[in-house]
């Protein structure tokens, strides 16, 4: 016996097949009434046929007329193809349609946690490096008679240091870096990343002073070179505060008897309301390993988080600038990389949950190059709305 299962919504062009094998066995055909080829095979090769009727979609109910039947189509539809679009092209037309567009490619390609998406759309502005290139003198050098300069070795070229302030004002700072200035590159600065404008939730206000914890601790003074040499202090510069933030920095250097001594200065700003997410944690260099001074190595293990993840691809980076990492530096200049590790220290929307700001530093020294690390925090403010949530 064959009982072939057809439907009735004339469209359906193609159907699963199965077949049952055996004796005594009824054999299940599912074809379609465009089929009528098929059909007439099935008859020409089989006398015992029973034809079953079958809609797709709508009210299942046999004794529908076929007109009541499309009625009931939209209410109970059965998907036959589909085909898939991007959801921002349904927001065409609509006021405001661009930011919305953006923020939901945003969450598409790097997928925060819902629960943190508020802070994470809020810090996705553009973010820019203090100072801008445009600041920094392309002229010919002065004679650097009253610059604070640095020597590692006796014949050694001398390390200039730059010691302006660098203030990017209410902006989170999201990055820093070390920076050899000048027309020789041979000036030492502090370069600092920061979003273009305020999140709307952040309020920082200014602290009173600058951060100078441990910094004349001579355990954490440690030599670049010798040790007849100039050193570097290795102190980590954070705030008592976990809801503060850094909004700038300088370099200080000092004397230690014959020595110079490389100082990094830290300006914070509280942040009302805020509260903290995660614990802070600390990057640093990749090169990080195999410290000059013990007092580091134990400092470092006791700021690291577990071994970093192999690192990522870089982005591309999509910028219409003439030199968009910076304007080129003379080929002989790098003879003074050697002693500075010139990487930059960011964090973004890459990195879950995306809106990490930066909350204190400290220089390092490794294998005989000054380096720097990053502590990063996580701060959330409180609005009105989630008040209201919390539990009395």
């Amino acid at each position: 016996m064959i009982i072939v299962e057809c439907p009735k919504s004339v469209g359906i062009d193609t159907y699963p097949t199965r077949v049952g094998h055996g004796h005594g066995h009824a054999t299940l055909v599912r074809v379609s009434v465009l089929h009528s080829v098929a059909l007439c095979v099935l008859i020409q090769q089989f006398q015992d046929i029973t034809f079953f009727w079958r809609r797709r979609g709508g009210s299942s109910s046999k004794n529908m007329p076929h007109d009541k039947w499309c009625q009931t189509v939209q209410l109970e539809p059965e998907v036959i193809s589909m085909s898939f679009i991007p959801i921002s092209s349904l927001l065409s037309g609509i006021d405001g349609s661009g930011f919305l567009g953006h923020a939901i490619n945003l969450y598409l390609r790097y997928k925060p946690p819902i629960e943190e998406l508020h802070q994470f759309l809020e810090f996705q502005l553009p973010r820019q490096w203090a100072p801008v290139f445009g600041d920094l003198p392309l002229g010919p050098d002065k004679k650097q008679q009253n610059v604070a300069s640095l020597q590692f070795s006796f014949m050694g070229p001398k390390l200039y240091v730059n010691a302006n302030e660098v203030e990017v004002g209410n902006m989170p700072v999201t990055g820093m870096r070390l920076y050899l200035e000048g027309k020789r590159s041979n000036c030492l600065a502090i370069h600092l990343q920061h979003l273009s404008s305020v999140p709307k939730s952040f309020q920082p206000h200014y602290e009173s002073g600058q951060n100078y914890s441990n910094s004349y601790d001579r355990r954490y003074y440690e030599k670049v070179q010798g040790k007849s040499f100039s050193h570097v202090c290795t102190a980590p510069v954070e705030s008592d505060d976990d809801l503060s933030i850094v909004t700038g920095a300088r370099f200080e250097v000092g004397e230690s008897g014959m020595k110079s001594v490389l100082f990094l200065r830290l300006h914070f700003a509280r942040v009302a309301g805020s509260t903290v997410v995660k614990k802070p944690v600390w990057d640093g260099s990749p090169a990080l390993v195999q410290k000059s001074g013990i007092l580091s190595t134990l400092i470092s293990t006791k700021f690291s988080t577990g071994h970093k993840p192999p690192p990522k691809p870089a982005d591309v980076n999509i910028n219409s600038a003439l030199y968009p990492e910076g304007p080129p530096t003379p080929a002989p200049t790098r003879k003074l990389l050697r002693f500075v590790d010139t990487t930059e220290m960011t964090r973004g929307p890459q990195d879950p949950p995306g809106y990490w700001v930066v909350s204190g530093a400290r220089l390092m020294v490794d294998r005989g190059k000054i380096s720097l690390r990053v502590k990063y925090s996580l701060l959330a403010v409180i609005l009105q709305d989630d008040e209201a949530l919390l539990p009395g």
